[in-house]
């Protein structure tokens, strides 16, 4: 099991302040603040996503974090487009990856695509 992921970022407040609201839908809240260099996002009983001030340009990264319905993962994205994120994938099933798999993708200010992920619902059959 993991227990946190560090998602590096350049210019922190700009990234506390767009995670503060991106997360929100998904049911994390701002725990740990340590700014200026990190911040530690709560989602049930664990400190499992963090942001981290980088001095050197970031390597963005994929995090993939789990909602609690379509609706979650719909508000999440909505949120993190206007908090500053870059449209990556639009809510929807992702078929490709199984016929349960419905997600949204929104680039961070820094570039990390951040997804979130929904598992309760199968894919319209396609005719």
């Amino acid at each position: 099991m993991i227990e946190h992921v560090s998602v590096p970022v350049g210019d922190f407040e700009r990234a506390k302040a767009f995670y503060n609201v991106a997360l929100k839908p998904l049911g994390y809240t701002l725990y740990r603040d340590y700014s200026p260099n990190a911040a530690g996002y709560l989602e049930g009983e664990s400190t499992s996503l963090w942001i981290a001030r980088k001095e050197e340009k970031v390597q963005p990264m994929h995090v993939a974090l789990r909602g609690e319905s379509k609706e979650a993962i719909q508000k999440f994205y909505d949120e993190a487009l206007a908090a500053g994120g870059t449209d990556n994938g639009g809510p929807g099933f992702r078929t490709e990856y199984g016929d349960d798999y419905y997600a949204a993708f929104v680039l961070d200010p820094d570039g990390n695509n951040i997804e979130a992920c929904f598992f309760g619902e199968k894919a319209p059959k396609k005719e």
